[in-house]
């Protein structure tokens, strides 16, 4: 692992041990120095005493050069054996001492930098449970509530709550909005449903005045699913508090069995597929996506598949239609609300743009991966998979 790739930890530990490396090689080499000056300060010891003693037995015998000259060379080679020795042992003990004392720095930088580090790895956990929450603002209620001496940690933390408490009223204000909106747009349509149907049931009533209001009720009609289907999203945004055991080849058969297709085949392969959720909104999320295959579909001889399968610990149901050539980039969107594909749609109703993107909220409320892909033939492979029943327990 290069360097550029070490963890805070690492890097953290690796300064310190350096620091603490660098000042024991600072200090040994500073003792190193006062040590060798010391030494080369004449002094006497208990070597230069005997020479000295020696040195005095020769006076005492009658002076001889020779002697003499001797004798100080016995005198220099002692005290140059003595120094080096004691310059060898400041370096060889001296490094055996910092190299001891290095690592066990070493071991307690590792530790501190875990201690220290310890409250980051907290924030970051939230943000990855966060990030990986079902549903949108699933989790926007935790927060981190860092407690400690007010420092630099403590201060990003404090600003990470604060910025999920704007995030989390935020996401709240929007659901209550299309919600309270919904409902308060429910009740004229129903109005004008009833005022519609009375007028056009009048014994009196002429065909002009019949016809038109065949006409504003399927207007009206529109409308009103379009209300449901906004309230439906808003529904679907949050994240499934209670899970029953529901397997999704039961709810595919049933959707199926309810479909109306036109010209449309049906095709299934429904292996048993078992997962933990709503199963109004399960059957909500199958009956859509059997819907936008049929909607999405060729003028004649297009068919939509369903299959439902377990992988591993997981339930996968796969929808699969005919239909025009969908452009890889627009797959990308089409998750998104009031957003539809280009292209030839069979029928009239053209819907509005909010089954896909009901049924990724559902997906995301139950914890699960919703991917749609392109076919080559035309038409769109949508993938959902959900987390397995034992996964939930």
């Amino acid at each position: 692992m290069t360097p550029r790739h070490w963890t805070i930890r690492v890097r953290l530990t690796v300064l310190y041990g350096g620091l603490f490396f660098l000042a024991g090689a600072v200090l040994l080499g500073l003792t190193y120095v006062l040590v060798r000056e010391s030494i080369d300060t004449p002094r006497l010891d208990a070597g230069e005493g005997r020479i000295l003693e020696q040195l005095a037995g020769v006076v005492r015998a009658g002076f001889d050069p020779q002697a003499v000259a001797n004798l100080k060379e016995a005198i220099r080679r002692e005290q140059e054996e003595f120094r080096q020795q004691t310059l060898n042992s400041v370096l060889t003990q001296g490094s055996i001492a910092l190299g001891v004392v290095g690592v066990v720095a070493v071991g307690f930088g590792w530790l501190m930098a875990e201690r220290v580090l310890r409250p980051l790895h907290r924030i970051t956990e939230t943000a990855a449970r966060i990030a990986a929450a079902s549903g949108a603002g699933g989790s926007l209620h935790e927060r981190i509530a860092l407690t400690g001496p007010r420092d630099e940690i403590t201060e990003l933390a404090d600003t990470f709550d604060a910025m999920l408490e704007r995030l989390d009223r935020s996401f709240d204000g929007q659901r209550r909005f299309v919600a309270n909106a919904s409902h308060e747009l429910r009740t004229p349509l129903a109005i004008n449903r009833a005022l519609i149907e009375l007028a056009v049931s009048r014994p009196g009533a002429s065909d002009e005045t019949r016809q038109l209001g065949e006409s504003l009720l399927a207007i009206n009609a529109r409308h009103e699913r379009l209300i449901d289907g906004l309230l439906m999203l808003a529904e679907s945004e949050n994240p499934v508090t209670e899970h029953s055991d529901v397997d999704l080849a039961d709810v595919a058969e049933h959707v199926l069995g309810a479909s109306q297709t036109g010209s449309v085949d049906l095709r299934s392969r429904l292996a048993p597929a078992p997962t933990a959720g709503d199963p109004v909104l399960l059957e909500r999320l199958v009956q859509n996506l059997v819907e936008n295959g049929i909607r999405h579909n060729v003028a004649s001889g297009g068919w939509v598949e369903v299959t439902t399968r377990t992988v591993g610990d997981q339930a996968e149901l796969v929808v699969s239609n005919t239909g025009p050539v969908v452009a890889p980039y627009e797959v990308e969107t089409i998750f998104q609300p009031f957003r539809r594909l280009n292209g030839a749609r069979t029928g009239s109703d053209r819907g509005f743009g909010l089954g896909l993107s009901i049924v990724a909220a559902i997906v995301r409320g139950h914890g699960g991966r919703v991917v749609a892909a392109p076919r080559a033939g035309g038409g769109l492979r949508v993938t959902v998979t959900l987390p397995g029943r034992a996964g939930r327990t």
